[in-house]
């Protein structure tokens, strides 16, 4: 059996069993949710393991007619980039359910089945390789996440889940006109077929054409990473989400915008892509001091991480714009350690949530005094956002930025501003809620780590050092991947550099020679 095949249909099973355990078995639903979603994890191991790391080409591929008119494949794959993102969906759906097993007491049942549901429809977009496949794995995905937000959030839920759906539909319209378009140019829905046609000179886009497809696509995407001016229904929809869907939403379906335009938007449309870069740029790089500076004066912890994930994805569309080796593999890993890092601060925030049933900086302070293990936790894991050296946000910021140098020096230097205000408004969060004098309401309420949350804290911590110590077990596939995008985009960036750089005497005789 192909076991790609399995990861992908497992949680949709999961799925339909859960929806058959009664209601008033709460207990049996979240044992199911836990198995159910370890044993998914489990097989995405197994996938890397059988994953030939020294390709760049597309593995584990299955592709069967769907639908005979139009002709829809069901056209599945797995590449050095998308096998990470599944693996990272399979790691953090278990520890949501662990996240949840106290804090969700109303339909239990319901909750964890939109949970596995969700599993699916992401890992759907990961691995589709049919376009209409992918719109169909896309709209499921989003559908979830609705009744997440809206049923199990706080009190101005109903207006963050129709904000967030009304967003995300906006953007898939777009998306869904183009596909068609490009369905009636080509008479294919196959993403591997298009990208043959192109290659070979049959198919060619003119300028205004290509553009306007790049658009459609850019700006579905961009409103899920969300790109600055499109995050606006980011912060709603954190704050008022559970705690496991706000992890789910940070970690993982930010990342289908992020991994759509990398993976469908630059190969298709390389030239309205090159052309656009610009433009994105600049609103990458506002975002990165937008993001930060409105992180800087948040009351609210929930919305302090969420403009933090503005900040943060704002470094992962400047690399995979910078249209180099070195920004696409830094954008990569920086998605990657944006779901372990950011994922890690919601699970903790929603842990300090559960003793003091608020989300006010303000009702906090002195929690180290009372729970130092959790207040530990969350000091590797507020470093680990913040890029320092030895944990995992360094690598992929440093990758970027480095990137990102030998395309344009000043987009580093405006860029680097982000990074140390992030140093900023994270520090001086946890001052405010872990250090001073300990309250009354502290005292009562906040207490260490159990049993349950140890379970949760130690894979995010372990996976911060363990990225940021060895990032070579996860960038080769990574590597391979992007250079085949640069190649088959026929991406030609000269460098620029802003700055005056000193001319140092150097040897040339061995450039000669070539």
């Amino acid at each position: 059996m192909n076991p790609l095949l399995g990861v992908l249909a497992l949680p949709l099973v999961a799925f339909l069993a859960a929806l058959a355990i009664p209601r008033r078995q709460p207990q049996n639903s979240r044992w199911w949710a836990l198995g159910s979603s370890l044993a998914i994890f489990v097989l995405s191991l197994i996938l890397v393991f059988r994953f030939d790391q020294g390709s760049g080409q597309e593995q584990f591929a299955l592709d069967q007619p769907w639908i005979a008119s139009p002709d829809i494949h069901f056209a599945i794959s797995v590449n050095g980039v998308s096998l990470w993102l599944i693996v990272l969906t399979a790691f953090l759906t278990p520890l949501c359910v662990l996240i949840s097993w106290r804090s969700v007491q109303n339909r239990v049942k319901e909750f964890y089945a939109f949970l596995l549901l969700l599993e699916f429809g992401l890992i759907g977009v990961f691995v589709a390789q049919d376009l209409f496949l992918f719109y169909v794995f896309w709209e499921i995905s989003l559908v979830p996440m609705y009744f997440l937000i809206g049923i199990w959030g706080h009190e101005r839920r109903i207006y963050a889940a129709v904000k967030f759906f009304l967003y995300t539909m906006a953007g898939s319209m777009l998306m869904l006109v183009a596909i068609i378009y490009l369905y009636n140019r080509t008479g294919t829905f196959s993403y591997a077929g298009i990208l043959d046609l192109l290659a070979s000179g049959k198919l060619v886009f003119g300028a205004q054409e290509q553009l306007l497809l790049f658009l459609a696509f850019f700006v579905a995407f961009a409103i899920k990473v969300p790109v600055f001016p499109l995050h606006t229904w980011l912060p709603d929809a954190h704050v008022e989400a559970p705690t496991a869907g706000s992890v789910m939403l940070a970690s993982v379906m930010l990342k289908m915008g992020t991994y759509g335009i990398l993976h469908f938007a630059v190969p298709l449309f390389p030239r309205a892509a090159h052309q656009c870069a610009p433009w994105i740029v600049v609103l990458a790089i506002i975002g990165i001091l937008y993001g930060a500076l409105v992180a800087m004066v948040q009351p609210n912890l929930k919305k302090l991480v969420a403009y933090s994930s503005v900040s943060h994805l704002g470094f992962v569309v400047l690399g995979i714009f910078s249209f180099t080796r070195m920004g696409l593999d830094g954008a990569v890993y920086q998605m990657l350690n944006h779901g372990i890092s950011t994922g890690a601060l919601f699970a903790f925030v929603g842990l300090l949530y559960e003793r003091r049933h608020s989300l006010e900086i303000a009702d906090y302070g002195g929690v180290a005094t009372v729970a130092p293990w959790l207040s530990t936790a969350f000091l590797v894991t507020t470093l680990a956002s913040v890029g320092l050296p030895m944990l995992n946000n360094f690598v992929g910021e440093f990758l970027v930025l480095q990137g990102t140098a030998t395309v344009h020096f000043t987009w580093t230097v405006y860029a680097s501003i982000g990074v140390i205000l992030s140093a900023c408004y994270m520090l001086w969060m946890y001052q405010r809620v872990f250090y001073g004098e300990a309250g009354q309401e502290v005292h009562h309420h906040i207490f260490d780590l159990r049993a349950r949350e140890w379970a949760v804290a130690v894979p995010f911590l372990a996976m911060m050092l363990w990225m940021g110590v060895y990032p070579q077990s996860f960038l080769p596939p990574v590597g391979k991947v992007n250079d085949a995008i640069l190649q088959e985009s026929q991406v030609d960036v000269p460098v620029r550099v802003s700055l005056p750089v000193p001319v140092l005497p150097v040897r040339v005789e061995a450039a000669r020679a070539h």
